[in-house]
């Protein structure tokens, strides 16, 4: 779909800033860009849609040169995001979203509808539509953002830091925001970064630059199994240790069997349950076992004695991870969030199937710097090791 060949962009005075890189891009794809400051890694991208022209080499997307497009049409088919948002503080949150389709003159009916369909991509409520930027915080500016690169329907979307100058968990959050956009719209992304963690959570493939040229370009387990060479070693850095263990390579490798009740029941019932299965944390689901919230220990107390339904005492907002996910990237999110356990959702984000605990997850980087231990003594298959099989799998998406 994007084809680099020979690419160089040469400053005055004669300094390469990108030195004649190839590559090939599949549509789909998650490319990161990733290097030291003046890696060249920001430089490719913009030559990508002509923010900076190229002094030699070729662009070609679907087989069309880039260079001989207008670069103004050439932009509006190609979704941009920096890191410093640039939504237009006088416009509406509507209006930013759709200035891309208004300027490629859409009907209004059409923009409307792609203003809502957007803004609840992320989760966001239609009435923010008509609200300034002003009146966000900068987590939903952020998201806004990223949606906005979408409304145009391009198939190519560059990413240029979007998340550099947010806090952990704020960053941690857009991330697996792009990433399910990314995988669910299909669209091809192009994100530059500096940061290592950011990189292999994300991408399909990671293209790793140093004075302005291409070290290594391949996929985050080959370039975590097989570093090119000294740079790129030094650039992963020695602290991501699970990476080598093909065995527990995702979430689903580590997970294990969460408690759950109804939705329907009482909150005496879901306390009973807690109590007779020894946690204190319980997950809430309907039917379907579609996880709706979650009930602390510490939540219970006062709503007991008010005799508060469960479905009013349980907290909604819940941080949860797919299946497939990466389990380096739980291990990461759960120290970022000082969580003890983060639920397992299938690949729709819906459905509650397991649970990874941070003792767990403790064992697991155990076994990775001493050695694995046998599998009676090192791997639990209840929630906090406390609850047996046969007794949590009793209560996950239980109808009662």
């Amino acid at each position: 779909m994007l084809s680099i060949k020979n690419l160089s962009k040469v400053y005055g005075g004669g300094k390469k800033a990108v030195d004649n890189i190839s590559l090939d891009v599949e549509a789909g794809e998650f490319i990161a860009f990733i290097g030291t400051s003046g890696s060249g890694k920001t430089t490719a991208l913009r030559m990508i849609n002509r923010m900076i022209e190229a002094t030699e080499g070729q662009i070609a997307i679907n087989g069309k040169d880039v260079r001989k497009m207008n670069p103004v049409e050439l932009r509006r088919k190609i979704g941009y995001v920096i890191q410093q948002i640039g939504l237009m503080p006088h416009m509406t949150i509507r209006e930013n979203i759709v200035l891309v389709p208004k300027l490629l003159k859409w009907s209004q009916e059409k923009k409307e509808k792609k203003a809502k369909e957007l803004i609840k991509l992320v989760d966001l409520p239609e009435e923010y539509l008509d609200r300034y930027p002003s009146q966000l915080s900068g987590g939903q500016q952020q998201r806004i953002g990223v949606v906005r690169a979408l409304a145009a329907e391009q198939d190519i979307i560059l990413m240029d830091e979007p998340f550099g100058a947010l806090d952990p968990i704020t960053r941690d959050t857009l991330q697996d925001l792009v990433k399910e956009l990314q995988q669910k719209l299909g669209k091809t992304f192009i994100f530059v970064t500096h940061d290592m963690d950011e990189a292999i959570k994300l991408a399909d493939k990671i293209c790793i630059m140093s004075e302005g040229r291409i070290v290594q370009f391949d996929t985050p387990d080959n370039i975590l199994r097989h570093p090119e060479n000294d740079f790129v070693r030094d650039f992963i850095g020695q602290n991501r240790l699970i990476q080598d263990r093909p065995n527990m390579r995702t979430v689903k490798d580590a997970m294990i069997k969460p408690v759950s009740v109804h939705a329907d029941s009482s909150l005496n019932e879901a306390v009973k349950v807690m109590r007779e299965r020894r946690v204190d944390t319980i997950f809430v689901v309907g039917n379907n076992s579609r996880l709706l919230g979650y009930l602390d220990i510490e939540d219970i107390n006062q709503d007991l004695r008010a005799n508060k339904e469960l479905i009013d005492t349980m907290q909604r907002d819940i941080y949860r991870v797919r299946i497939d996910s990466k389990l380096q990237d739980s291990v990461r999110t759960i120290l970022k969030r000082n969580v003890r356990n983060v639920p397992v959702v299938d690949s729709d984000g819906e459905t509650l199937i397991g649970l990874v605990t941070r003792a767990n997850l403790v064992d697991i980087v155990y076994d990775s710097i001493w050695g694995e231990v046998d599998d009676e003594e090192g791997n639990s298959d209840s929630q906090e090791a406390i609850v047996e099989p046969e007794e949590a799998s009793d209560h996950v998406g239980a109808d009662k």
